[in-house]
């Protein structure tokens, strides 16, 4: 899950909102009349739920994020997150429980190689365990190389602005995918590689004339990687996930790095959150972004960045690796809109695209419990709900997500003649101006 900050953001809707106003006429896409009843995605449909090593284990070692958290007065103490470090069998029990078939984890650098020295056999069997207890409720693992975190000794080298970052990196990567390979996980290198270079500009120090050094970084050890892991198993899926923005902002934010790794994506990771339309974005406060439950929801956007990324990729398989709904320490919306409702509306509209055709592979909700939203425990996206800062014991409550996802994975969707509770924009600014000229609609 990503951090919104007011300038990017802004700069985003910005964008989205001049292409959706100001834009030239185009011509509608011919896209297929909405059907009354909806096919289930199939048996071979993947569904998950996501997390992120750093943001639920706790227990954490020397990172770069832990001095971010130390340094930063505003920011929440970490304490020891949700404490998956010690309750991962019952967490990965809960998924089970859900009826998903692939479970995303990330392997922290910061725990199997502490020192430069030398490699933590307690930290790689940690991450044997794990992935022992996902594969034996016969979920898939989906492995993160890359969330955002790197030791504190990587950080006293400088990070991503130190020139031999990659050459360290990939010899971190290479003793993680050896390991894991044989198991056969989904793989992800960088988690929204953008966001993570807009991270270490807030967070990390890293000064904007260093900023094309990191991109041609994070492209290369992707690269790299990507081969080493086709080596080791030839057949393997790999992606960089990116974060979905709106209108003409997603060539700009998302667009060098995909043009830079495009030849090795055996699928296209996709997370997406938020959509606006022109009303939205005009009236969104921009304290907003940092108050991610203000942020205005549109499960219909998902569909738009679907799309978006099938025209772009023809013929690429297509996942959603994050999805989620954020409330504010698990109190109800504002807007009054429910994680069910949500997520049920969701699930509609990736049902629409894989009917109109779009190669959709698979979807991970994020996040099976609430965790460290980067400086925060306020935002809570999970299906169960932890309260970090005020229940010692950590319990993991449902919420009403919970029976919903169970029911969606077991009927691989909605019931056929499923409508969404929030209907669509008339004017999204998902994919402007299409999403404008020609959005899409309901039945009648």
């Amino acid at each position: 899950m990503r951090p919104l900050t007011r300038r990017h953001a802004l700069a985003a809707l910005a964008a989205g909102t001049a292409a959706a106003l100001a834009g030239p006429a185009v011509t509608a896409a011919a896209r297929p009349a909405p059907p009354a009843n909806l096919p289930p995605l199939g048996r071979d449909f993947l569904w998950g739920v996501a997390s992120a090593g750093f943001q639920c284990e706790g227990h954490a070692l020397d990172s770069n994020w832990t001095r971010y958290v130390a340094k930063n007065p505003d920011y929440d103490p970490y304490r020891n997150a949700v404490d998956f470090y010690t309750r991962y069998p019952a967490d990965i029990a809960l998924a089970a429980q859900l009826g998903v078939q692939v479970y995303r984890i990330s392997i922290e650098w910061s725990r199997i190689q502490p020192h430069p020295d030398a490699w933590d056999d307690a930290g790689f069997a940690f991450y044997d365990h794990v992935v022992d207890t996902i594969t034996a409720h016969g979920i898939r693992p989906m492995l993160t190389l890359d969330h955002w975190v790197y030791p504190g000794w990587v950080a006293d080298r400088g990070g991503w602005a130190n020139p031999d970052m990659t050459a360290l990196w990939l010899t971190n990567a290479r003793k993680v995918v050896d390991r894991y390979a044989s198991r056969n996980p989904l793989w992800v290198t960088f988690n929204e590689p953008a966001f993570y270079i807009v991270n270490e500009l807030t967070n990390g120090g890293l000064s904007a004339d260093r900023v094309p050094m990191m991109q041609q970084q994070l492209a290369r050890a992707h690269n790299s990687i990507y081969d080493h892991i086709h080596q080791c198993r030839p057949g393997a899926r790999v992606t960089s996930n990116i974060a979905y923005t709106a209108g003409t902002a997603e060539p700009v934010v998302n667009g060098p790095m995909l043009d830079a790794i495009a030849a090795k994506l055996d699928y296209i990771g996709i997370d997406y959150y938020y959509g606006y339309s022109p009303q939205s974005a005009l009236t969104t406060s921009p304290a907003d972004f940092k108050k991610l439950w203000n942020q205005p929801l549109q499960p219909e956007g998902i569909y738009y960045a679907l799309e978006y990324h099938a025209r772009r990729f023809p013929g690429k398989p297509l996942y959603i690796v994050e999805n989620g709904m954020p409330t504010y320490n698990g109190q109800p919306r504002a807007d009054h809109y429910t994680r069910a409702d949500d997520l049920r509306d969701t699930v509609y509209w990736l049902q629409r695209a894989k009917a109109d055709g779009i190669p959709l592979i698979g979807y991970n909700y994020w996040s099976i419990t609430d965790n460290y939203e980067w400086g925060s425990y306020a935002p809570r996206f999970g299906l169960y709900t932890v309260d970090v800062l005020t229940d010692p014991a950590l319990t993991r409550r449902p919420t009403d997500a919970v029976p919903a996802y169970t029911a969606i994975t077991r009927a691989g969707g909605v019931p056929a003649g499923y409508l969404p509770t929030r209907a669509p924009a008339a004017c999204a600014l998902g994919d402007a101006p299409t999403s404008c000229v020609d959005p899409v609609t309901l039945p009648h």
